[in-house]
């Protein structure tokens, strides 16, 4: 099996950094994309940034220039860097990787989910 876990979140005043960890464990053989989710109250959850095996990463346009996600493949672990930090960036943020694991003898791709870590941003 495979387990995510978020840290880093908190509260921050505007204007402000925070950096986000998650890191995966369990039976994984190879990670693929790793990206960071964010979701607010009534909201669907969007897509902030992910970051595929060989280190290419894509951003939604709203955090471009703010925000810096990297990964560190020996860790299993995926960061994003949050600097300049605005109000409407308060969100539940989940990480999600795409995994290939196993159990037993066989083995498994699937997407896995962090529980998320609360970011809120004062003005």
């Amino acid at each position: 099996q495979v387990q995510l876990v978020e840290s880093g979140g908190g509260l921050v005043q505007a204007g402000g950094s925070l950096r986000l960890s998650c890191a995966a464990s369990g039976s994984i053989r190879n990670i693929y994309t790793m990206g960071w989710y964010r979701q607010t109250p009534g909201q669907q959850r969007e897509l902030v940034a992910d970051i595929n095996s060989v280190g290419s990463t894509n951003y939604v346009d709203a955090v471009k220039g703010r925000f810096t996600i990297s990964r560190d493949n020996a860790k299993n672990t995926v960061y994003l860097q949050m600097n300049s930090l605005k109000p409407e960036d308060t969100a539940v943020y989940s990480c999600k990787a795409d995994v290939q694991w196993s159990s037993g003898t066989l083995w498994y791709n699937s997407a896995h989910w962090g529980k998320g870590t609360l970011v809120t941003v004062s003005s």
